[in-house]
């Protein structure tokens, strides 16, 4: 693996913490799905952890809470707790487990309590203020990956053990 030097207004995934920042944001988060506008805030969250794409979470009420269903299954953070997945519906159109949120999230990590993170890669686009996002690699991770961000990312192959 070989660190990509970051250039001006750019950050390193690498110099992101272990365990993850969390930090609140003012850019625009949009996510579209099915011809749907299904998210569109300015009051994201952002999660950076090392050698991982920023997430964002997005709070409910910027959320089209309405096209989202509960599905089985979850995941467990280490830092996070317990992870519940949605899928979205959209005119009769699945994108299956498109979005996850932390309802009852652990320690300092409190603040992502009913927020909404999507994968970039289940839905037909997310976007960082106009920027269109390149999603992480890997069917787990749901990074955005944009232009003022450098990795190498965790994800793809060869990089489980990292």
């Amino acid at each position: 693996m070989e660190r990509e030097t970051p250039g001006p207004d750019q950050e390193s995934v690498w110099d992101y913490p272990r365990p993850p920042r969390l930090e609140r944001s003012d850019r625009r988060i949009r996510v579209e799905a099915g011809g749907v506008t299904l998210a569109d805030t300015s009051a994201a969250l952002r999660l950076l952890e090392t050698s991982h794409p920023p997430g964002w979470y997005l709070p409910p009420a910027d959320v089209r809470m309405d096209l989202l269903e509960s599905v089985g299954g979850q995941s467990f953070c280490e830092w996070k707790g317990i992870a519940r997945y949605f899928d979205v519906v959209v005119e009769g159109r699945r994108f299956a487990q498109a979005v996850w949120s932390y309802p009852e999230p652990t320690g300092s990590y409190a603040a992502l309590a009913g927020y909404l993170s999507f994968y970039p890669g289940r839905v037909d686009a997310c976007f960082v203020d106009d920027e269109r996002v390149t999603p992480q690699a890997g069917q787990f991770y749901g990074g955005w990956i944009t232009r003022d961000v450098v990795g190498p990312f965790k994800g793809g192959p060869g990089t489980h053990g990292w």
